[in-house]
This record gives C-alpha cells, structure tokens and sequence, in this order.
C-alpha cells in the first residue's frame, strides 16, 4: 500500500495562486509515475498533470501554461503549482501514484479541496 498525503487545500481569488503538496514514500515519488487529478462537483475525475519518471511531463489542456507539476526526492513530496486560478479550477485535487503508465494499479490521497471564487 503507497500512502499519500496531500495539503494546501484553500480559497482563493481568481487569477490567484495556490500550491499543493503530496507526501508519498521516497519509492514511489523516485520511481512511480506521480500525478494529480481534480473531481469538480457532478463531473468525472481528470488528469490534471502527471509526471513519470524519466518520461516526458503531460498536462491538461485547460491548465497548460498556468499549473506546474514538480517533485523533491529528498522531501518525498510532488508538489503542484497553480498561478492564474480561475473558478473552473474549483474541484477536489488528488495525488495519484501508480508503478507505471501502463498500470491498472493506483493509489490515490484523500483530496483536497481548492475553491476559485471571488
């Protein structure tokens, strides 16, 4: 089992700023494919942005140019950057963790919510 913890949850204005964090263990931000992904209220779960290890760094399209995925190996923790938030942002984010991106097997973190509202 890969437990992840995620934090940074808020409110914020739109065009704002917000980072989250997710704790994992020093395995799986070193050598599993760590991403996030966002549920918004009667909507499916979406990718938001995953990187794999040593492969090439995917976004979605709604969040390209403003979100930034990135990790700290020596903090065990994959972090997401979101500058210019607008309130279609507004959804629960989730840490995902998964051995590779052919992997049906995720771990997922609690959520956090992240509301854009003025």
């Amino acid at each position: 089992q890969v437990q992840l913890v995620e934090s940074g949850e808020g409110l914020v204005q739109p065009g704002g700023s917000l980072r989250l964090s997710c704790v994992a263990p020093r395995s799986a931000v070193s050598f599993y494919v760590m991403g996030w992904y966002r549920q918004a209220p009667g909507e499916q779960r979406e990718l938001v942005a995953r990187m794999p290890t040593g492969g090439s760094t995917t976004y979605a399209d709604s969040v390209k140019g403003r979100f930034t995925i990135s990790k700290d190996n020596d903090k065990n923790t994959v972090y997401l950057q979101m500058n210019s938030l607008k309130p279609e942002d507004t959804a629960v984010y989730y840490c995902n963790a998964r051995p590779s991106l052919f992997s049906s097997i995720n771990y997922w973190g609690q959520g956090t919510q992240v509301t854009v509202s003025s």
